[in-house]
């Protein structure tokens, strides 16, 4: 098959295998819907064709969640996870006021479709950045007791699965390889110096006693480690804190069963470590290697 070439195919499609036959998957396929948030899939190629792609696959790697809105799978139970880590296993989420109970274990969630997003201002106050998600403890006059900030973070893709899609809409395993790949230099080039901006903005708040969650992917997670290099101090959440939380898709599907989410691992360290590993990187080159390469290549053609 055609298909054989590419070296990153599609995973999940509107939350199942592609060509899974089973009524659930064909269902939610028609419906165009998301099967994670209740909205209908925000994803569309350039042709105006819905995508529907939350789960891509390397061949020489497990999947990868790609799109945000996957990793919000199970009635958002990654925030419920954070907001239990930091507030005690019997924190609850609110979406508002309206429904506290006033026992010192409701949780006000701000974020996109849940509350209001809170944007986070620069120096001028004139923007800034948003953070993904505000958990806040509040008392019983709906009090600010404590928070705790969230980002949320799926590994950006490059060129398009349009073909592939196209092709499993009509039932049928591609013969056209897919444009598509993984932009895993966003890590460097976007990611880690936002995370790190945000947590020292955090850090100031005296209110944000747990400091700044980053939840991924799995591979997003490795990435990030392998970026920063060698291996982190392990602190517990405080102010100044910044603490990865990683989770994955079972890589064995079952016809008609969306895959659950599978926590994999949390690793808490510092803004400033994080920081520090960023621009002084310890997983560097053997010295020397210019050199040589050019050394090499003035012999070649000399």
């Amino acid at each position: 098959m055609g298909g054989n070439a590419m070296s990153l195919r599609v995973f999940e499609h509107f939350g199942y295998p592609p060509l899974d036959p089973s009524a659930e998957a064909t269902k939610q396929r028609s419906s165009k819907n998301c099967p994670f948030v209740p909205i209908k899939c925000v994803k569309k190629f350039r042709s105006g064709l819905v995508s529907g792609v939350c789960t891509v696959k390397p061949v020489t790697s497990g999947p990868v969640i790609c799109c945000p809105n996957r990793m919000y799978a199970e009635d958002y139970r990654v925030l419920i996870d954070v907001a239990r880590t930091c507030f005690g296993g019997a924190a609850r989420l609110c979406s508002d006021s309206k429904n506290i109970i006033g026992d010192g274990l409701d949780v006000q969630v701000f974020g996109k479709r849940w509350g209001k997003e809170l944007r986070l201002p620069n120096a001028t106050n004139t923007g800034g950045y948003f953070v993904d998600w505000v958990l806040a403890r509040v008392g019983p006059e709906n009090e600010l007791l404590e928070f705790v900030a969230v980002e949320l973070q799926t590994m950006d893709t490059t060129g398009s699965f349009e073909a592939e899609i196209v092709s499993y809409n009509k039932g049928m395993n591609p013969e056209k390889a897919s444009t598509a790949g993984i932009n895993w230099e966003n890590v460097s080039k976007r990611i880690l110096p936002q995370i790190i901006y945000k947590g020292h903005v955090l850090r100031r708040e005296p209110k944000c006693t747990k400091g700044l969650f980053f939840v991924c992917p799995r591979p997003v997670y490795e990435r990030i480690k392998t970026r920063l290099g060698g291996s982190f101090q392990e602190y517990h959440p405080q102010a100044g804190a910044l603490t990865f939380r990683w989770y994955d898709v079972s890589p064995d599907q079952t016809s008609g069963v969306q895959s659950p989410l599978e926590f994999h691992g949390q690793l808490t360290t510092t803004i400033d470590q994080v920081a520090l590993a960023f621009t002084s990187p310890s997983n560097l080159p053997m010295a020397g290697v210019y050199e040589t390469a050019i050394q090499a290549e003035l012999k070649a053609t000399g």
